[in-house]
Protein backbone atom coordinates (compact mmCIF):
# COMPACT_ATOMS: atom_id res chain seq x y z
CA UNK A 1 0.00 0.00 0.00
CA UNK A 2 2.71 2.47 0.94
CA UNK A 3 4.59 1.56 -2.55
CA UNK A 4 1.88 2.45 -4.11
CA UNK A 5 0.69 5.81 -2.49
CA UNK A 6 4.28 6.85 -3.19
CA UNK A 7 3.93 5.79 -6.37
CA UNK A 8 1.02 7.76 -7.13
CA UNK A 9 1.21 10.69 -4.85
CA UNK A 10 0.61 13.49 -7.91
CA UNK A 11 -2.22 12.17 -9.18
CA UNK A 12 -3.62 11.08 -5.04
CA UNK A 13 -2.98 14.92 -4.76
CA UNK A 14 -4.84 15.95 -7.49
CA UNK A 15 -7.66 13.62 -7.57
CA UNK A 16 -8.17 14.66 -3.75
CA UNK A 17 -8.30 18.74 -4.03
CA UNK A 18 -11.01 18.22 -6.56
CA UNK A 19 -12.86 16.70 -3.94
CA UNK A 20 -12.33 19.09 -1.85
CA UNK A 21 -13.80 21.70 -4.17
CA UNK A 22 -16.64 19.96 -5.62
CA UNK A 23 -17.73 19.31 -2.12
CA UNK A 24 -18.03 23.14 -1.80
CA UNK A 25 -14.97 23.40 0.88
CA UNK A 26 -13.48 27.02 0.78
CA UNK A 27 -11.11 27.09 -1.90
CA UNK A 28 -8.23 28.98 -0.03
CA UNK A 29 -8.52 26.18 3.17
CA UNK A 30 -9.11 22.75 0.41
CA UNK A 31 -5.57 24.27 -1.00
CA UNK A 32 -3.72 24.26 2.20
CA UNK A 33 -5.33 21.14 4.07
CA UNK A 34 -4.29 19.69 0.82
CA UNK A 35 -0.84 20.07 0.36
CA UNK A 36 -0.09 20.10 4.45
CA UNK A 37 -1.83 16.40 4.57
CA UNK A 38 -0.08 15.17 1.95
CA UNK A 39 3.44 16.87 2.84
CA UNK A 40 3.37 15.17 6.11
CA UNK A 41 2.19 11.84 4.48
CA UNK A 42 4.63 12.23 2.25
CA UNK A 43 7.33 12.74 5.31
CA UNK A 44 6.06 10.15 6.99
CA UNK A 45 6.75 7.27 4.04
CA UNK A 46 10.07 9.00 3.55
CA UNK A 47 9.65 10.36 0.27
CA UNK A 48 10.10 13.83 1.45
CA UNK A 49 12.02 15.80 4.19
CA UNK A 50 10.90 17.62 6.84
CA UNK A 51 13.31 20.62 5.47
CA UNK A 52 10.42 21.08 2.53
CA UNK A 53 8.10 22.46 4.79
CA UNK A 54 10.65 24.86 6.70
CA UNK A 55 10.34 27.45 3.20
CA UNK A 56 7.05 27.82 4.01
CA UNK A 57 7.07 30.76 5.75
CA UNK A 58 9.65 32.36 3.26
CA UNK A 59 7.20 31.68 0.21
CA UNK A 60 4.56 33.07 2.11
CA UNK A 61 6.82 36.30 3.05
CA UNK A 62 7.51 36.31 -0.93
CA UNK A 63 3.48 36.87 -1.66
CA UNK A 64 3.35 39.48 1.04
CA UNK A 65 6.12 41.77 -0.57
CA UNK A 66 4.86 41.33 -3.99
CA UNK A 67 4.55 44.79 -5.39
CA UNK A 68 2.08 43.85 -8.29
CA UNK A 69 -0.65 41.94 -5.69
CA UNK A 70 -0.82 45.43 -4.61
CA UNK A 71 -2.50 46.53 -8.40
CA UNK A 72 -5.52 44.43 -7.42
CA UNK A 73 -6.94 46.25 -4.40
CA UNK A 74 -6.17 49.62 -5.71
CA UNK A 75 -7.64 48.71 -9.16
CA UNK A 76 -10.84 47.26 -7.21
CA UNK A 77 -10.91 50.67 -4.90
CA UNK A 78 -11.71 52.40 -8.46
CA UNK A 79 -13.72 50.07 -9.97
CA UNK A 80 -15.97 50.33 -6.71
CA UNK A 81 -15.87 53.98 -6.03
CA UNK A 82 -16.51 55.07 -10.03
CA UNK A 83 -19.71 52.28 -10.07
CA UNK A 84 -21.25 54.08 -7.12
CA UNK A 85 -20.50 57.81 -7.46
CA UNK A 86 -22.93 57.11 -10.78
CA UNK A 87 -20.75 57.32 -13.30
CA UNK A 88 -22.66 54.06 -15.10
CA UNK A 89 -25.76 56.17 -14.63
CA UNK A 90 -24.06 59.02 -16.28
CA UNK A 91 -22.77 57.60 -19.17
CA UNK A 92 -25.50 55.51 -19.81
CA UNK A 93 -28.25 58.03 -20.31
CA UNK A 94 -25.41 60.38 -22.26
CA UNK A 95 -24.63 57.52 -24.82
CA UNK A 96 -28.49 56.60 -25.03
CA UNK A 97 -29.64 60.44 -25.87
CA UNK A 98 -26.49 60.37 -28.53
CA UNK A 99 -27.49 56.89 -30.21
CA UNK A 100 -30.93 56.96 -29.86
CA UNK A 101 -32.40 58.46 -33.28
CA UNK A 102 -30.34 55.54 -35.04
CA UNK A 103 -31.54 52.13 -34.72
CA UNK A 104 -30.09 49.93 -32.07
CA UNK A 105 -29.14 52.74 -30.87
CA UNK A 106 -29.42 51.77 -27.32
CA UNK A 107 -27.28 48.47 -27.78
CA UNK A 108 -24.71 50.40 -29.40
CA UNK A 109 -24.60 53.08 -26.05
CA UNK A 110 -24.49 49.55 -24.09
CA UNK A 111 -21.93 48.53 -25.87
CA UNK A 112 -19.57 51.49 -25.82
CA UNK A 113 -20.20 52.36 -21.90
CA UNK A 114 -19.55 48.34 -21.33
CA UNK A 115 -15.96 49.30 -22.59
CA UNK A 116 -15.63 52.31 -20.89
CA UNK A 117 -16.39 50.72 -17.78
CA UNK A 118 -13.85 47.47 -18.39
CA UNK A 119 -12.06 50.41 -18.95
CA UNK A 120 -12.08 52.14 -15.79
CA UNK A 121 -13.60 49.49 -13.28
CA UNK A 122 -12.65 45.94 -14.70
CA UNK A 123 -14.71 44.40 -12.47
CA UNK A 124 -17.81 42.45 -14.53
CA UNK A 125 -20.36 41.96 -11.70
CA UNK A 126 -20.22 45.82 -11.52
CA UNK A 127 -20.83 45.90 -15.07
CA UNK A 128 -23.75 43.68 -15.38
CA UNK A 129 -25.45 44.48 -12.47
CA UNK A 130 -25.38 48.58 -13.65
CA UNK A 131 -26.23 47.98 -17.28
CA UNK A 132 -28.84 45.47 -16.19
CA UNK A 133 -30.49 48.64 -13.84
CA UNK A 134 -30.08 51.23 -16.04
CA UNK A 135 -30.30 50.04 -19.65
CA UNK A 136 -32.60 47.31 -19.20
CA UNK A 137 -35.96 48.77 -18.37
CA UNK A 138 -35.22 51.04 -21.06
CA UNK A 139 -34.94 48.86 -23.86
CA UNK A 140 -37.85 46.88 -22.69
CA UNK A 141 -40.39 50.09 -22.29
CA UNK A 142 -38.75 50.80 -26.37
CA UNK A 143 -39.80 47.36 -27.56
CA UNK A 144 -35.88 45.36 -28.24
CA UNK A 145 -35.97 41.89 -27.98
CA UNK A 146 -35.17 40.97 -24.84
CA UNK A 147 -32.88 37.99 -25.96
CA UNK A 148 -30.61 40.39 -27.74
CA UNK A 149 -31.40 42.85 -24.81
CA UNK A 150 -29.89 40.05 -22.09
CA UNK A 151 -26.94 38.94 -24.72
CA UNK A 152 -25.96 42.42 -25.70
CA UNK A 153 -26.00 43.46 -21.58
CA UNK A 154 -23.95 40.11 -20.88
CA UNK A 155 -21.23 40.26 -23.15
CA UNK A 156 -20.37 44.14 -23.29
CA UNK A 157 -20.46 43.38 -19.14
CA UNK A 158 -18.00 40.40 -19.59
CA UNK A 159 -15.06 43.03 -21.49
CA UNK A 160 -14.11 43.96 -18.03
CA UNK A 161 -12.51 40.39 -17.91
CA UNK A 162 -9.91 40.97 -20.86
CA UNK A 163 -9.75 45.18 -21.43
CA UNK A 164 -7.39 46.46 -19.53
CA UNK A 165 -6.80 47.37 -16.57
CA UNK A 166 -8.76 43.70 -15.86
CA UNK A 167 -7.82 42.06 -12.60
CA UNK A 168 -7.51 38.72 -14.58
CA UNK A 169 -4.99 40.03 -16.54
CA UNK A 170 -3.18 41.24 -13.44
CA UNK A 171 -3.64 38.03 -11.65
CA UNK A 172 -3.13 35.78 -14.96
CA UNK A 173 0.23 38.12 -15.41
CA UNK A 174 1.50 37.32 -11.77
CA UNK A 175 0.87 33.49 -12.08
CA UNK A 176 2.73 33.21 -15.50
CA UNK A 177 5.86 35.67 -14.70
CA UNK A 178 4.88 37.67 -17.48
CA UNK A 179 5.11 41.51 -16.86
CA UNK A 180 1.79 43.57 -16.39
CA UNK A 181 2.60 46.10 -18.68
CA UNK A 182 2.72 43.58 -21.67
CA UNK A 183 -0.63 41.86 -20.32
CA UNK A 184 -1.96 44.86 -21.01
CA UNK A 185 -0.39 45.50 -24.34
CA UNK A 186 -0.83 42.41 -25.64
CA UNK A 187 -4.73 42.40 -24.64
CA UNK A 188 -5.27 45.84 -26.36
CA UNK A 189 -5.84 44.54 -29.62
CA UNK A 190 -8.29 41.73 -29.29
CA UNK A 191 -10.65 43.44 -26.68
CA UNK A 192 -10.86 46.62 -29.56
CA UNK A 193 -11.78 43.24 -31.64
CA UNK A 194 -14.08 42.26 -29.80
CA UNK A 195 -15.70 45.62 -29.17
CA UNK A 196 -16.28 45.61 -33.05
CA UNK A 197 -17.54 42.15 -33.35
CA UNK A 198 -20.51 43.00 -31.02
CA UNK A 199 -21.30 46.14 -32.81
CA UNK A 200 -20.88 44.58 -36.19
CA UNK A 201 -23.50 42.41 -34.77
CA UNK A 202 -26.05 45.13 -34.26
CA UNK A 203 -25.65 46.68 -37.30
CA UNK A 204 -25.99 43.08 -39.01
CA UNK A 205 -29.81 42.96 -37.04
CA UNK A 206 -30.58 46.71 -37.46
CA UNK A 207 -30.26 45.72 -41.21
CA UNK A 208 -32.03 42.38 -41.43
CA UNK A 209 -34.35 42.20 -38.06
CA UNK A 210 -34.96 45.89 -37.63
CA UNK A 211 -38.11 45.72 -35.00
CA UNK A 212 -35.60 43.70 -33.26
CA UNK A 213 -33.63 46.89 -32.33
CA UNK A 214 -35.88 50.09 -33.02
CA UNK A 215 -34.80 53.90 -32.59
CA UNK A 216 -35.65 55.85 -29.30
CA UNK A 217 -39.20 57.51 -30.07
CA UNK A 218 -39.18 61.43 -30.74
CA UNK A 219 -40.45 62.29 -27.79
CA UNK A 220 -38.08 59.82 -25.89
CA UNK A 221 -35.20 61.82 -26.88
CA UNK A 222 -34.45 64.68 -24.58
CA UNK A 223 -31.09 66.48 -25.41
CA UNK A 224 -30.17 67.43 -29.09
CA UNK A 225 -27.68 70.24 -30.16
CA UNK A 226 -25.19 72.02 -28.01
CA UNK A 227 -27.10 70.33 -24.94
CA UNK A 228 -26.69 66.90 -25.80
CA UNK A 229 -22.64 67.63 -26.78
CA UNK A 230 -22.19 69.67 -23.46
CA UNK A 231 -23.91 66.53 -21.82
CA UNK A 232 -21.55 64.03 -23.36
CA UNK A 233 -18.70 66.15 -22.75
CA UNK A 234 -19.26 65.89 -19.28
CA UNK A 235 -19.85 62.74 -18.92
CA UNK A 236 -17.46 60.98 -21.05
CA UNK A 237 -14.00 63.31 -21.06
CA UNK A 238 -13.56 62.32 -16.92
CA UNK A 239 -13.41 58.78 -17.50
CA UNK A 240 -11.57 59.12 -20.82
CA UNK A 241 -9.01 61.32 -19.07
CA UNK A 242 -9.12 58.80 -16.12
CA UNK A 243 -8.05 55.97 -18.94
CA UNK A 244 -5.04 57.69 -19.85
CA UNK A 245 -3.76 58.20 -16.36
CA UNK A 246 -4.12 54.60 -15.22
CA UNK A 247 -3.31 53.02 -18.70
CA UNK A 248 -1.63 55.22 -20.95
CA UNK A 249 1.45 56.12 -18.43
CA UNK A 250 2.10 52.48 -17.80
CA UNK A 251 2.51 51.37 -21.62
CA UNK A 252 4.65 54.69 -21.93
CA UNK A 253 6.64 53.58 -19.06
CA UNK A 254 5.97 56.63 -16.68
CA UNK A 255 4.46 53.66 -13.91
CA UNK A 256 4.21 50.52 -12.75
CA UNK A 257 0.72 49.15 -13.19
CA UNK A 258 0.99 49.03 -8.97
CA UNK A 259 1.53 52.90 -9.73
CA UNK A 260 -1.45 53.47 -11.95
CA UNK A 261 -3.75 51.61 -10.21
CA UNK A 262 -2.65 53.76 -7.21
CA UNK A 263 -3.48 57.06 -9.70
CA UNK A 264 -6.71 55.57 -10.94
CA UNK A 265 -7.74 55.11 -7.15
CA UNK A 266 -6.71 58.77 -6.58
CA UNK A 267 -8.82 60.06 -9.59
CA UNK A 268 -12.12 58.13 -9.02
CA UNK A 269 -11.96 59.88 -5.63
CA UNK A 270 -11.68 63.33 -7.82
CA UNK A 271 -14.02 62.26 -9.97
CA UNK A 272 -16.40 60.92 -7.12
CA UNK A 273 -15.99 64.67 -4.87
CA UNK A 274 -16.51 67.08 -8.44
CA UNK A 275 -19.76 64.87 -8.40
CA UNK A 276 -20.28 65.85 -5.11
CA UNK A 277 -21.06 62.07 -4.38
CA UNK A 278 -17.96 61.26 -2.41
CA UNK A 279 -19.76 60.39 0.67
CA UNK A 280 -18.10 58.67 3.78
CA UNK A 281 -20.84 55.66 3.48
CA UNK A 282 -19.37 55.54 -0.50
CA UNK A 283 -15.99 55.43 0.80
CA UNK A 284 -16.35 52.95 3.65
CA UNK A 285 -18.35 50.13 1.85
CA UNK A 286 -15.58 49.89 -0.90
CA UNK A 287 -13.18 50.13 1.41
CA UNK A 288 -14.62 46.98 3.20
CA UNK A 289 -15.65 45.04 -0.20
CA UNK A 290 -11.81 46.18 -1.70
CA UNK A 291 -10.62 44.42 1.95
CA UNK A 292 -12.64 41.31 1.79
CA UNK A 293 -11.42 41.07 -2.62
CA UNK A 294 -8.46 41.42 -1.47
CA UNK A 295 -8.41 39.16 1.50
CA UNK A 296 -10.05 36.43 -0.71
CA UNK A 297 -7.25 36.70 -3.40
CA UNK A 298 -4.07 36.56 -0.68
CA UNK A 299 -5.70 33.52 1.04
CA UNK A 300 -6.16 31.46 -2.20
CA UNK A 301 -2.49 32.42 -3.64
CA UNK A 302 -1.46 31.39 -0.46
CA UNK A 303 -3.31 28.35 -0.23
CA UNK A 304 -2.23 27.25 -3.86
CA UNK A 305 1.31 28.02 -2.69
CA UNK A 306 1.59 25.25 -0.17
CA UNK A 307 -0.22 22.87 -2.76
CA UNK A 308 2.21 23.96 -5.20
CA UNK A 309 5.26 23.64 -3.12
CA UNK A 310 3.96 19.50 -1.92
CA UNK A 311 2.96 18.92 -5.33
CA UNK A 312 6.40 20.04 -7.23
CA UNK A 313 8.07 17.79 -4.72
CA UNK A 314 6.30 14.74 -5.44
CA UNK A 315 6.91 15.33 -9.16
CA UNK A 316 3.71 16.44 -9.72
CA UNK A 317 4.49 18.75 -12.52
CA UNK A 318 6.54 15.91 -13.94
CA UNK A 319 3.48 13.69 -14.15
CA UNK A 320 1.14 16.68 -15.28
CA UNK A 321 3.79 17.02 -18.23
CA UNK A 322 3.97 13.38 -18.83
CA UNK A 323 0.19 13.82 -19.57
CA UNK A 324 -0.18 16.68 -21.82
CA UNK A 325 2.73 14.46 -23.58
CA UNK A 326 0.09 11.83 -24.36
CA UNK A 327 -1.97 14.54 -26.14
CA UNK A 328 -1.83 14.19 -29.95
CA UNK A 329 -1.08 17.50 -31.99
CA UNK A 330 1.96 19.12 -30.25
CA UNK A 331 1.33 22.84 -29.40
CA UNK A 332 -1.85 23.31 -30.91
CA UNK A 333 -3.54 20.08 -28.67
CA UNK A 334 -1.92 21.09 -26.00
CA UNK A 335 -3.75 24.40 -26.32
CA UNK A 336 -7.14 23.03 -27.42
CA UNK A 337 -7.22 20.59 -24.23
CA UNK A 338 -6.12 23.71 -21.97
CA UNK A 339 -9.04 25.75 -23.64
CA UNK A 340 -11.29 23.15 -23.26
CA UNK A 341 -11.05 22.59 -19.77
CA UNK A 342 -10.17 25.85 -18.47
CA UNK A 343 -13.46 26.82 -20.69
CA UNK A 344 -15.74 24.02 -18.99
CA UNK A 345 -14.17 24.54 -15.19
CA UNK A 346 -15.22 28.17 -15.93
CA UNK A 347 -18.69 26.97 -15.51
CA UNK A 348 -18.49 25.84 -11.78
CA UNK A 349 -15.30 28.00 -10.41
CA UNK A 350 -14.09 31.24 -10.03
CA UNK A 351 -11.21 32.81 -12.20
CA UNK A 352 -9.33 33.29 -9.40
CA UNK A 353 -9.40 29.26 -8.41
CA UNK A 354 -8.60 28.65 -12.15
CA UNK A 355 -5.46 30.76 -12.41
CA UNK A 356 -4.05 29.82 -8.73
CA UNK A 357 -4.74 26.03 -9.03
CA UNK A 358 -4.17 25.24 -12.72
CA UNK A 359 -2.38 27.83 -14.48
CA UNK A 360 1.17 27.20 -12.60
CA UNK A 361 0.32 23.21 -14.01
CA UNK A 362 0.03 24.44 -17.42
CA UNK A 363 2.65 27.19 -17.50
CA UNK A 364 5.86 24.72 -17.32
CA UNK A 365 4.81 22.73 -20.05
CA UNK A 366 3.79 25.84 -22.28
CA UNK A 367 7.21 27.23 -22.17
CA UNK A 368 9.17 23.56 -23.07
CA UNK A 369 6.28 23.79 -25.84
CA UNK A 370 7.71 27.44 -26.89
CA UNK A 371 4.87 29.21 -26.46
CA UNK A 372 4.52 32.89 -26.16
CA UNK A 373 3.53 33.74 -22.25
CA UNK A 374 1.67 36.87 -23.54
CA UNK A 375 -0.38 34.99 -26.26
CA UNK A 376 -0.97 32.19 -23.70
CA UNK A 377 -1.93 34.95 -21.27
CA UNK A 378 -4.63 36.34 -23.69
CA UNK A 379 -6.13 33.47 -24.85
CA UNK A 380 -6.57 31.63 -21.30
CA UNK A 381 -8.56 35.19 -20.29
CA UNK A 382 -10.75 35.38 -23.43
CA UNK A 383 -11.58 31.51 -22.70
CA UNK A 384 -12.59 32.73 -19.18
CA UNK A 385 -14.54 35.72 -20.89
CA UNK A 386 -16.21 32.93 -22.82
CA UNK A 387 -17.06 30.93 -19.70
CA UNK A 388 -18.93 33.37 -17.97
CA UNK A 389 -21.37 33.66 -20.82
CA UNK A 390 -22.26 30.20 -21.10
CA UNK A 391 -25.35 28.78 -19.97
CA UNK A 392 -26.03 27.67 -17.73
CA UNK A 393 -23.59 28.36 -14.76
CA UNK A 394 -22.00 31.40 -16.60
CA UNK A 395 -21.24 34.04 -13.66
CA UNK A 396 -22.31 37.22 -16.11
CA UNK A 397 -25.83 35.05 -16.33
CA UNK A 398 -26.64 34.64 -12.67
CA UNK A 399 -25.26 38.84 -12.14
CA UNK A 400 -28.31 40.02 -15.26
CA UNK A 401 -30.78 37.11 -13.48
CA UNK A 402 -30.61 39.18 -9.88
CA UNK A 403 -31.06 42.56 -11.04
CA UNK A 404 -33.35 41.97 -14.26
CA UNK A 405 -37.83 41.54 -13.68
CA UNK A 406 -39.33 38.28 -12.95
CA UNK A 407 -43.03 39.01 -13.23
CA UNK A 408 -45.20 41.79 -15.16
CA UNK A 409 -44.65 45.64 -13.71
CA UNK A 410 -46.64 48.56 -14.54
CA UNK A 411 -43.77 51.04 -16.15
CA UNK A 412 -43.10 54.34 -14.54
CA UNK A 413 -42.68 56.47 -17.85
CA UNK A 414 -45.49 55.55 -20.54
CA UNK A 415 -47.56 53.35 -18.03
CA UNK A 416 -47.82 50.07 -20.09
CA UNK A 417 -47.87 47.01 -18.75
CA UNK A 418 -44.32 45.34 -19.74
CA UNK A 419 -43.83 41.58 -19.54
CA UNK A 420 -40.35 40.32 -17.24
CA UNK A 421 -37.83 38.70 -18.79
CA UNK A 422 -37.98 34.50 -18.14
CA UNK A 423 -34.35 32.86 -17.34
CA UNK A 424 -34.47 30.93 -20.70
CA UNK A 425 -34.65 34.32 -22.70
CA UNK A 426 -31.21 35.55 -21.18
CA UNK A 427 -30.24 31.71 -22.22
CA UNK A 428 -30.97 31.84 -25.16
CA UNK A 429 -29.89 35.65 -26.24
CA UNK A 430 -26.00 35.31 -24.99
CA UNK A 431 -26.18 32.58 -27.67
CA UNK A 432 -24.93 34.79 -30.71
CA UNK A 433 -22.53 36.86 -28.59
CA UNK A 434 -20.82 33.26 -27.57
CA UNK A 435 -20.35 32.40 -31.43
CA UNK A 436 -18.63 36.04 -31.70
CA UNK A 437 -16.48 35.43 -28.63
CA UNK A 438 -15.21 32.16 -30.55
CA UNK A 439 -14.95 33.99 -33.79
CA UNK A 440 -12.73 36.13 -31.65
CA UNK A 441 -10.72 33.80 -29.53
CA UNK A 442 -10.30 31.39 -33.16
CA UNK A 443 -9.00 34.56 -34.47
CA UNK A 444 -6.52 35.50 -31.95
CA UNK A 445 -5.29 31.93 -32.34
CA UNK A 446 -4.99 31.90 -35.81
CA UNK A 447 -3.07 35.56 -35.56
CA UNK A 448 -0.94 35.38 -32.66
CA UNK A 449 0.80 38.84 -34.34
CA UNK A 450 -2.56 40.35 -32.78
CA UNK A 451 -1.04 40.18 -29.12
CA UNK A 452 2.78 39.94 -29.83
CA UNK A 453 2.35 42.85 -32.79
CA UNK A 454 1.56 45.20 -29.96
CA UNK A 455 4.63 44.43 -27.51
CA UNK A 456 8.02 46.05 -27.79
CA UNK A 457 10.94 44.06 -29.38
CA UNK A 458 12.72 42.28 -26.92
CA UNK A 459 16.61 41.86 -27.98
CA UNK A 460 17.16 38.03 -28.54
CA UNK A 461 20.78 36.56 -28.09
CA UNK A 462 22.04 33.70 -28.83
CA UNK A 463 24.51 31.97 -26.16
CA UNK A 464 26.03 30.06 -28.85
CA UNK A 465 27.76 33.02 -30.34
CA UNK A 466 28.92 34.60 -27.17
CA UNK A 467 32.71 34.34 -27.17
CA UNK A 468 34.90 35.44 -24.45
CA UNK A 469 38.07 36.78 -25.37
CA UNK A 470 41.71 36.86 -23.82
CA UNK A 471 44.04 39.41 -24.67
CA UNK A 472 47.43 38.49 -25.44
CA UNK A 473 49.96 39.36 -23.23
CA UNK A 474 51.49 42.11 -25.77
CA UNK A 475 47.57 44.22 -25.26
CA UNK A 476 48.26 45.64 -22.07
CA UNK A 477 46.08 45.70 -19.69
CA UNK A 478 44.16 43.14 -17.45
CA UNK A 479 45.67 40.39 -20.29
CA UNK A 480 48.91 42.05 -20.16
CA UNK A 481 52.50 40.46 -19.50
CA UNK A 482 53.27 40.49 -15.66
CA UNK A 483 56.65 41.96 -16.23
CA UNK A 484 54.74 45.04 -17.97
CA UNK A 485 53.98 47.98 -15.70
CA UNK A 486 50.42 47.94 -14.32
CA UNK A 487 49.12 46.46 -10.39
CA UNK A 488 51.83 47.94 -7.99
CA UNK A 489 55.30 48.09 -9.01
CA UNK A 490 57.23 46.13 -11.93
CA UNK A 491 58.47 42.56 -11.65
CA UNK A 492 61.82 42.09 -11.47
CA UNK A 493 63.82 38.73 -12.33
CA UNK A 494 67.20 38.52 -11.01
CA UNK A 495 70.00 38.10 -13.04
CA UNK A 496 67.80 38.99 -16.15
CA UNK A 497 68.51 43.13 -17.51
CA UNK A 498 66.56 45.23 -15.96
CA UNK A 499 66.32 43.20 -13.00
CA UNK A 500 68.24 44.14 -9.53
CA UNK A 501 71.58 43.65 -10.74
CA UNK A 502 70.82 45.92 -13.95
CA UNK A 503 69.48 49.60 -14.60
CA UNK A 504 66.24 48.72 -12.51
CA UNK A 505 63.93 49.69 -15.57
CA UNK A 506 61.42 47.32 -16.79
CA UNK A 507 61.12 46.21 -20.03
CA UNK A 508 58.21 47.75 -22.50
CA UNK A 509 55.29 46.64 -22.31
CA UNK A 510 54.96 43.93 -24.99
CA UNK A 511 57.96 42.55 -24.86
CA UNK A 512 58.34 39.31 -22.64
CA UNK A 513 61.86 40.63 -20.35
CA UNK A 514 63.67 37.81 -21.57
CA UNK A 515 65.14 38.01 -25.32
CA UNK A 516 64.04 34.84 -27.73
CA UNK A 517 60.78 33.58 -25.78
CA UNK A 518 57.81 33.28 -26.96
CA UNK A 519 55.05 34.69 -23.97
CA UNK A 520 53.61 31.97 -21.79
CA UNK A 521 49.83 31.39 -21.79
CA UNK A 522 48.59 33.12 -18.89
CA UNK A 523 45.44 30.26 -18.46
CA UNK A 524 47.99 27.37 -18.14
CA UNK A 525 50.08 29.25 -16.29
CA UNK A 526 47.01 30.18 -13.30
CA UNK A 527 45.93 26.29 -13.82
CA UNK A 528 49.89 25.35 -12.88
CA UNK A 529 49.57 27.88 -10.29
CA UNK A 530 47.04 26.80 -8.33
CA UNK A 531 47.68 23.20 -8.56
CA UNK A 532 49.24 21.00 -6.25
CA UNK A 533 49.71 22.37 -2.10
CA UNK A 534 50.40 25.66 -1.53
CA UNK A 535 49.24 27.57 -4.81
CA UNK A 536 52.93 25.82 -5.80
CA UNK A 537 53.70 23.29 -8.82
CA UNK A 538 56.94 22.23 -10.29
CA UNK A 539 58.17 23.93 -13.04
CA UNK A 540 58.35 22.24 -16.69
CA UNK A 541 61.35 20.60 -17.10
CA UNK A 542 62.13 19.93 -13.34
CA UNK A 543 61.37 16.88 -11.04
CA UNK A 544 57.91 16.79 -9.37
CA UNK A 545 60.24 14.79 -6.54
CA UNK A 546 61.32 18.64 -5.70
CA UNK A 547 60.83 19.69 -1.75
CA UNK A 548 57.45 21.18 -1.68
CA UNK A 549 56.81 24.42 0.54
CA UNK A 550 56.39 24.26 3.59
CA UNK A 551 53.99 27.28 4.03
CA UNK A 552 51.53 28.59 1.70
CA UNK A 553 52.64 31.25 -0.82
CA UNK A 554 50.69 34.70 -1.26
CA UNK A 555 48.57 33.71 -4.74
CA UNK A 556 49.61 36.39 -6.96
CA UNK A 557 53.28 35.97 -6.39
CA UNK A 558 52.90 32.21 -7.06
CA UNK A 559 51.10 33.28 -10.48
CA UNK A 560 54.43 35.68 -11.22
CA UNK A 561 56.45 32.96 -9.99
CA UNK A 562 54.32 30.25 -12.19
CA UNK A 563 55.00 32.65 -15.22
CA UNK A 564 58.36 33.23 -14.44
CA UNK A 565 59.03 29.69 -14.78
CA UNK A 566 57.30 28.65 -17.63
CA UNK A 567 59.32 31.37 -19.47
CA UNK A 568 62.50 29.14 -18.18
CA UNK A 569 60.76 25.88 -19.42
CA UNK A 570 60.96 27.27 -22.87
CA UNK A 571 64.49 28.55 -22.90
Amino acid sequence: MSAFIIENMAPLMFGTLMLFLLSGFPVAFALMANGLFFGFLGIELGLLTPALLQALPERVLGIMANDTLLAIPFFTFMGIILERSGMAEDLLESAGQLFGPIRGGIAYAVIFVGALLAATTGVVAASVISMGLISLPVMMRYGYSRELSAGVICASGTLAQIIPPSLVLIVLADVLGVSVGDAYAGAIIPSLMLVTLLALYILFLSIFRPSAVPALPPHARTLKGAALMKRVLVAMLPPVVLIFLVLGTIFIGLATPTEGGAMGAVGALALAAIRRRLQFSVVRSALETTTKLSTFVLFILIGSTVFALTFRAVDGDLWVEHLFSLVPGGEIGFLLVVSALVFVLGFFIDFFEIAFILLPLFAPVAEKLGIDMVWFLVLIGMNMQTSFLTPPFGFALFYLRSVAPVKAYEDAVNGKRIEGIKTGQIYRGVVAFIVLQVIALALVFMFPQLVSGNLDEKNKVDLDTIEIKIESLDSGGYGASPFDSGYGAPVQIPGQEGGPAGDQSAPPAGESGIQGLEPADPNQAIMDALRGDGGESPARGESASSPPQETPVDPNQAIMDALRREAEGQK
